[in-house]
């Protein structure tokens, strides 16, 4: 059992669990994430540790509440329990030899980005960070991120707050002004790294994603992550979650995250009938 010892709303249906789990904290590196179970029936479901202590033995993890689990989750307080919590899994994000990055996050993507600014911005790397959100209520770990960026920059899709745009935009202005990036590491909703990628490509700037399709054991046996990547398939639990942003098949992955949606909408039905939780009106 992983002891819950902090929970916090964070913002519009995002939820930070900070979790007692030593051998996990000791080990974990940016990039890297862990798989959960909630308790004997749950399901089991991938989660990018947004940040670690290994001097407290805690691991932090950020979730949006939409699914089954993730409802169930949200019922969970600050001395409650979870039953399996394995990991550190995936690949570290490779970060040697940076010397200017732009670290781009997108809505619940942004918890995914911050380890990565973090990791940067102490390694005395110039980092740019740009964070979108559909709207105002959506911000989150703002002040996080100022903390560990050169510049921050948030825009929202109704320009609520920070400025009126989306991420590729506001990352096009920043090379066209002269912003001299060797990496940018984009995170978020699938449709968004495709569209960084195609801003970078013309510019020939490294770009990494970081993949999170469905995962089911985090090993690579199941099969159920599968991505094409300049051609060839990989597994985003072991090969990754980081690709080269320019060689993966976007289109594909795309067709592949849909694959179980009437499943998963099911499911989060079925955890609203039976009270666990969550946004039931999503």
């Amino acid at each position: 059992m992983y002891k819950i010892v902090e929970k916090k709303v964070i913002g519009d249906g995002m939820i930070l669990m900070s979790i007692e789990a030593m051998d996990i904290a000791l080990k974990a590196k940016p990039g890297q994430f862990v798989i959960l179970r909630a308790d004997t029936y749950g399901e089991r479901i991938p989660l990018t540790i947004a940040d670690s202590s290994a001097k407290q033995g805690i691991v932090t993890i950020i979730f949006q509440i939409v699914g089954a689990t993730t409802k169930l989750l949200s019922g969970y307080n600050a001395g409650d329990s979870i039953l399996d919590l394995v990991g550190p899994l995936g690949c570290p994000t490779e970060l040697e030899g940076t010397k200017r990055a732009c670290v781009i996050g997108g809505g619940a993507g942004v918890a995914i980005a911050y380890p990565q600014a973090k990791a940067l911005h102490s390694m005395g790397v110039h980092t740019d960070v740009i964070i979108g959100f559909r709207n105002r209520d959506m911000v989150i770990l703002e002040d996080e991120l100022k903390a560990v960026s050169t510049n921050l920059y948030v825009t929202t899709d109704d320009g609520s707050y920070g400025e009126k745009g989306l991420v590729t935009e506001k990352l096009l202005k920043l090379i066209e002004a002269g912003a001299n990036y060797d990496l940018v590491i984009a995170i978020g909703p699938v449709p968004m790294m495709k569209y960084v990628c195609k801003t970078t490509a013309p510019f020939q700037i490294k770009t990494i994603v970081s993949l999170n399709p469905i995962m089911i054991d985090g090993t690579g046996m199941c099969g159920g992550c599968r991505v094409s990547v300049g051609g060839k398939i990989k597994f985003a639990c072991v090969d990754g979650p980081d690709f080269d942003g320019h060689q993966v098949d976007f289109d594909q992955l795309m067709t592949r995250n849909k694959f179980y949606a009437s499943q998963e909408k099911e499911a989060a039905g079925h955890a609203c009938r039976i009270g666990l939780g969550g946004n039931c009106n999503a």
